[in-house]
């Protein structure tokens, strides 16, 4: 199949961290994962691989992410999206990786959560709306 076959994978992989991974109820574990994809780097050097990756889980801890982040790099998971830095004074930052026309949702929106067993949970506000439907979690610009 050579030059017939594009070389791409989308692997769900979820994240990297063996916990959250646990807590997921995921059986993948990130090191075997890692040593697959550097197995497949090796059959084919122009392998472009693309995952999902969910952020923010229940219990997620900074070291968590981080080993995601590492992970991601490691595996050199293809990525053309740009990277939106928001530091807030006085809370530590932390990373939201985007693709530029997502940029667009994101730019300037702020992120609240709320615990109340009634109407909690995350809410979005984005002065660049233009509709939305009142809920809070979404929005069109």
């Amino acid at each position: 199949a050579e030059n017939r076959v594009l070389p791409y994978l989308d692997v769900p992989l979820q994240h990297a961290s063996p916990r959250i991974l646990k807590l997921m109820k995921r059986p993948a574990a990130a090191e075997k994962q890692l040593e697959r994809i550097l197995r497949w780097r090796e059959i084919c050097p122009e392998l472009t691989i693309r995952s999902t990756f969910i952020v923010g889980f229940p219990g997620e801890t900074e070291d968590d992410f981080e080993q995601l982040l590492d992970f991601i790099d490691a595996a050199a998971i293809a990525s053309d999206d740009e990277e939106y830095v928001y530091e807030p004074a006085g809370v530590p930052s932390f990373r939201v990786v985007s693709d530029p026309k997502s940029l667009l949702y994101i730019y300037g929106m702020q992120l609240d959560f709320s615990s109340a067993l009634i109407g909690g949970g995350f809410n979005f506000t984005n002065p660049n709306a233009t509709q939305t439907c009142g809920c809070g979690s979404s929005f069109a610009v």
